[in-house]
């Protein structure tokens, strides 16, 4: 059967209150930034021309009403999207370092994207993907774990490709032996992943990329895409590996970036209209120069879903 959507994604959506500047009183202002990694991976998916929809949960306030009118703005459907009384929208206060690096300070306890029951989840979005993406970060609590886990074993099922984002934010964490547990156990479910190189670290116990990515390739996963910053990126699959270089730019605000990454990667899986087992080394080389584009464009503005490029700049750029 044909399936209506290209990627549907599940959970977290926030508000990233970016450092902005100081006032002339010295008091520093931050930028009302709509985020969330799986949320942004849409947003970018969906500005390169794929069909998108998003489950998750917002609070009944402000910020979450600001956000689910950013994701229908940007033509993502959001039957999934659960607003809830109960709970505030989660909030995150993100301070830029002069290279661009980020650091995080969550106001997530009892938010509402941790408080996603499995019952809320949209079942027939799952079954209208071609691909079903998530992040771990809908892993750290319940009910929002035991949400995640019954999507990916349902999308898995309907035939969706699974990708999956550790998306690791060590703070969000009782502690690292936790985190391990949980963000592992998504790993027998998974047909593609993006990774940095800690997180692939963290996941594997090994600090050899082709050691690590070998034992990913091992549990079955058919994509292992590693991020390596201005380095570029690299990626495994069991016909061997190819990396690509980064685009040369001056990075502003990495928010964001490998959200930018992940989303124009599974454009250029969707565009192939192949499995990931299928797809060859050479175009994997495509996949990923066109998301070194795409990441590239979004770290030279701020904020996450503000700064993610469209398919006629990735194009631009890929020209020069």
């Amino acid at each position: 059967m044909d399936k209506k959507f290209d990627v549907v994604a599940l959970g977290e959506i926030l508000i990233d209150f970016t450092y902005f500047k100081k006032n002339e009183q010295g008091i520093s202002l931050f930028a009302q930034n709509p985020g969330g990694a799986p949320a942004n991976v849409l947003v970018q998916a969906q500005r390169l021309g794929l069909k998108t929809a998003f489950i998750g949960k917002i609070g009944n306030d402000i910020n979450g009403l600001f956000l689910k009118k950013t994701l229908q703005d940007e033509n993502i459907d959001t039957k999934g999207l659960v607003i809830d009384d109960s709970y505030p929208t989660t909030l995150a206060f993100v301070d830029i370092a002069p290279d661009g690096e980020r650091s995080f300070s969550f106001i997530r306890e009892f938010g509402a994207d941790v408080m996603l029951k499995k019952e809320e989840v949209e079942t027939s979005l799952l079954s209208n993907a071609k691909i079903f993406h998530t992040g771990s970060l809908s892993l750290t609590n319940e009910p929002a774990r035991s949400a995640t886990y019954e999507a990916v074993k349902a999308a898995k099922q309907f035939g969706a490709i699974i990708s999956y984002d550790p998306n690791y934010r060590k703070n969000l964490w009782q502690d690292v032996k936790v985190a391990k547990e949980y963000m592992k156990s998504i790993l027998k479910y998974c047909d593609i992943i993006k990774l940095s190189e800690d997180e692939l670290e963290l996941l594997t116990d090994k600090t050899d990329i082709k050691s690590a990515a070998s034992h990913l390739l091992d549990l079955g996963i058919k994509i292992v895409a590693i991020t390596l910053s201005k380095e570029g990126s690299i990626a495994f699959t069991k016909e061997g590996s190819i990396n690509a270089s980064a685009f040369d730019c001056r990075a502003i605000d990495t928010t964001g970036a490998g959200d930018s990454f992940w989303g124009a990667f599974l454009y250029s899986l969707i565009k192939t209209e192949k499995q990931p087992s299928e797809v060859s080394l050479e175009e994997l080389y495509g996949f990923l120069k066109f998301s070194n584009a795409a990441s590239s464009l979004c770290v030279r503005k701020n904020g996450a879903i503000p700064a993610l490029p469209y398919l006629s700049e990735v194009r631009e750029i890929l020209k020069d």
